[in-house]
């Protein structure tokens, strides 16, 4: 029997797309068979690095590749994220980022790449609250005596952030919302020149996250005031929630997450979640976590997705109603 042209181009394509189909499958079965980079988006020493670098020989050792940690810092972590948005959907190139990713389309209206199209999540792989802190010289020593400050002194407070729509921006304005407190935004170009004002003095109070207002604290240069989580931390025991100081509803967490290139496949997800999922189940990379003021999440890329549009939702709504000028 003849075959007509139409069902020769049918089965033609039929082949080819079995064959596709086949060649994912077996890629994402081989997988990994070479080394695995993440790419950390922000310099060395914050949260999303101490966080890469301990997760990085436990991953090296589960997937039985080496794994290699690049920073690739700029633009609040947009360089990194549109590397990774370019790379060959395979598995073998990822994203280390933070909670500020879920702002990129508030701050970054011009980004070479759709955070939302080209990059999908593979899991949110810790979280700590902010930690609300000020200058020593702040004659406050609770929530409630910040804020009774902020008015009885309008132009007495200046908060620093590392720019406009990081996390630390609007928490800060979203903490001004509910608490009716007066304090002057002053952006900076990184967190290196807003810790050292903030140190020197020169701003009176920010929200860090626990990792980095760690340190500060313990030495007494700074002086936590309060933390934005549902619950207090081990590492910040003693320091009050914003919930506990009389806000109810307020709660802020900062977050360490992983993304993969979007069409990465699915089996290839799978594995990362399942892997990253075990290691944050280890009592010893728990145990460092909490001493960070971190803990453990591992969630589902499904969850993630949700989370990343909840946040984006309630940050979008924040500059809105309050008019944020995000530039």
């Amino acid at each position: 029997m003849k075959m007509t042209r139409q069902a020769w181009v049918l089965s033609r394509l039929a082949a080819m797309v079995l064959a596709t189909c086949s060649g994912t499958v077996a890629m994402a079965q081989a997988w990994p068979a070479k080394p695995v980079h993440l790419v950390v988006a922000f310099p060395p020493g914050g949260i999303v690095d101490t966080v890469a670098r301990q997760l990085q020989p436990r991953l090296q050792s589960a997937l039985g590749q080496p794994v290699i940690s690049e920073n690739r810092a700029g633009a609040g972590g947009t360089v990194g994220a549109a590397e990774v948005a370019r790379a060959t959907p395979d598995g073998y190139k990822l994203l280390m980022t933070f909670d500020s990713y879920a702002t990129y389309s508030l701050t970054y209206p011009k980004l070479p790449f759709q955070p939302a199209k080209d990059l999908v999540p593979v899991t949110q792989i810790a979280r700590n609250p902010l930690i609300l802190v000020v200058s020593p010289q702040v004659k406050a020593g609770s929530v409630k005596e910040l804020v009774a400050l902020s008015k009885a002194e309008p132009h007495a407070l200046n908060y620093a952030s590392v720019g406009a729509g990081s996390s630390n921006h609007l928490t800060a304005e979203l903490f001004k919302a509910v608490s009716d407190a007066e304090a002057m935004h002053v952006p900076y170009k990184g967190g290196a020149p807003a810790m050292q004002d903030l140190l020197g003095g020169q701003v009176q109070m920010m929200f860090l996250s626990a990792v980095l207002a760690q340190p500060h604290v313990q030495s007494g240069k700074l002086r936590a005031v309060a933390q934005t989580g549902a619950q207090r931390v081990p590492a910040f025991a003693g320091v009050p929630t914003v919930q506990e100081s009389g806000y109810q509803g307020f709660e802020v967490n900062s977050w360490v997450g992983m993304l993969a290139p979007a069409a990465t496949p699915r089996q290839v997800i799978e594995r990362l979640h399942q892997e990253i999922k075990s290691i944050a189940q280890e009592p010893a990379f728990a145990a460092r976590l909490q001493e960070q003021g971190l803990s453990g999440i591992a969630n589902t890329p499904e969850q993630f997705a949700a989370a990343l549009q909840a946040e984006s939702q309630q940050w979008s709504r924040l500059v809105r109603e309050r008019q944020l000028n995000m530039e």
